[in-house]
């Protein structure tokens, strides 16, 4: 019988601000994900966190040599940041490990595996798509010796050439793929000032067309978890690890009523004292008007609202199918029922003037989130977005910084000290108005409190940080080549390249979701 290989999961470090500022750190979601189907398979499996632990990159090799492995499998959430960094580490590991298989997979990777091989020859195979199922059948036939081009959705040289196998379907059931959380110390995880947490993915995908959006067509469709059996699983891991905040990871946990509901009655019984925290749209907000308090009664303690613009023109533009109206209703709700708001802001979507930031401040003040998390439009290339702005540029040229807390594109109206300045003091002047600091020092909640406190804390460190690094770089920003010269043409034919009947798919389940 061939002998099983052995895996080490990499979760690469990332430059990212938020990844190095906090003192805390979450699990990583997706390596875990792909590592339970494989220990349930036999394989020897372990994590080696390097985002976490912030490791330079030769000290993840002399590690990664410590363990040898005969596959190393890497993915990062921040999938096109992290693309930088992965391909220098996969460098370094084929020259310390030349007859290690390299397997890389995530979000970027599933869009540019062509190039990737192409450019990349440290890297031996790409992962296209959902990988639970995919990365286990592409380990058992490299175990068992049989025909590659028999794995759908990987990618591979061939005699020189780059191929890719027919795309693998969205997985239909996603309680068959277990989280092999066994691969963590929980006690090494935290967020939200010290609580032991984990992300959870309760649904994957969304059925609304943002044009932005670089994971829809990842996921290619809406799906969710058994309710009953993820709340089991969530009391569980308090239960047997002590964890005590959920992170959900989903586009949309809320996208069919029914089955949210479920799950919130199912955990409210279990009886569990956990603080769930997510995103969702303020429409699903304003629908469950009447069931919010089974929301908080659940533990849910924060929401992150899409905002994304005050201009309907824009939203237009962007296909985001919200009503502006539902915001500051959606906001309302929310804190109605102790629930804390945060409402993320979008600069860059279009060639913005001081007048057009002035009115965005407006219209958050007017909106009255209890946080806010402003980003820049950060282009991917296998969005419809991208073709929009190709021909606009890059004045951020090290894709390590495209994290959406850096300006990547120039505005010609605007030079980019003053974008930054005005994002800078927006971010100031919202969460140091006096109704955000009364609901840091009064509020009756605790949990409430606890999270108005610990964001603030968090974004003052951030704040400061983001300053004095822009200071530094002031001289080397100014407009370099078009989007288009730098990374070359829209890829937004292949946004759903991996399962092509969901382009259509997608747009007919969206009317039955919002249905149930």
């Amino acid at each position: 019988m061939p002998t099983p290989p052995r895996i080490v999961l990499i979760n690469p470090p990332h430059t990212a601000i938020g990844s190095r500022i906090p003192d805390e750190h979450l699990p990583p979601l997706g390596l875990l994900s792909v590592g339970g189907p494989l220990l349930d398979a036999g394989f020897a499996v372990s994590l080696l966190d390097a985002d976490r632990e912030n490791l330079p990159l030769p000290a993840i090799t002399g590690q990664v040599r410590q363990l040898r492995p005969t596959v190393a499998m890497l993915g990062h959430s921040g999938s096109s940041s992290a693309h930088a960094t992965v391909v220098e580490l996969c460098r370094l590991l084929k020259q310390a490990l030349p007859e290690l298989t390299i397997v890389y997979g995530g979000v970027h990777p599933t869009y540019h595996w062509q190039e990737i091989l192409r450019d990349c020859p440290a890297i031996d195979f790409i992962v296209r798509g959902e990988g639970e199922q995919t990365a286990l059948s592409l380990l058992e036939a490299l175990r068992d010796g049989d025909p590659l081009d028999g794995v759908k959705g990987i990618a591979f040289r061939h005699q020189g050439q780059v191929l890719g196998t027919p795309p693998a379907p969205p997985l239909r059931d996603l309680d068959a793929y277990r989280v092999g959380w066994e691969l963590i110390d929980h006690a090494r995880y935290s967020y939200w000032g010290g609580k032991r947490a984990v992300v959870v993915q309760f649904s994957r995908g969304c059925p609304y067309p943002c044009s932005y959006c670089g994971q829809r067509g990842f996921w290619t469709r809406w799906r969710h978890r058994d309710p009953v059996a993820f709340a089991r699983e969530l009391a569980r891991l308090h239960r047997e690890h002590g964890v005590e905040l959920i992170n959900f990871a989903d586009e949309l946990p809320t996208g069919s009523r029914k089955a949210w509901r479920t799950f919130l009655e199912a955990l409210i019984a279990e009886d569990v004292p956990l603080l769930l925290v997510g995103s969702t749209r303020a429409g699903d907000i304003v629908r469950d008007a009447d069931i919010l308090h089974l929301y908080r009664r659940a533990g849910v303690i924060r929401f992150l609202l899409g905002i994304e613009s005050y201009d309907e023109a824009t939203l237009a533009n962007i296909n985001k199918r919200a009503d502006v109206s539902e915001d500051r209703q959606a906001i309302r709700l929310l804190r109605q029922h102790g629930i804390v708001s945060m409402a993320t802001y979008v600069l860059g979507f279009e060639e913005e003037g001081d007048r057009d930031y002035w009115r965005s401040f407006r219209h958050l003040l007017r909106y009255d989130p209890d946080q806010i998390q402003l980003i820049y439009a950060t282009p991917h290339r296998w969005t419809p977005f991208y073709a929009t702005v190709e021909e606009r540029q890059v004045i951020e040229t090290d894709t390590r910084r495209w994290d959406y807390k850096h300006q990547v594109l120039a505005v010609r109206r605007v030079p980019a000290w003053r974008v930054f300045l005005w994002f800078k003091l927006i971010e100031l002047a919202m969460q140091a108005r006096p109704r955000a600091l009364g609901r840091i020092l009064l509020h009756r909640d605790g949990d409430f409190r606890h999270a108005m406190r610990w964001y603030s804390q968090i974004g003052r460190r951030v704040w400061f940080h983001e300053v004095a690094e822009f200071l530094r770089r002031i001289p080397g920003l100014r407009p370099g080549p078009t989007l288009r010269e730098f990374l070359g043409p829209s890829l937004a034919d292949a946004e759903y390249a991996h399962d092509r009947s969901q382009r259509i798919a997608t747009d007919r389940k969206h009317a039955e979701t919002l249905a149930e």
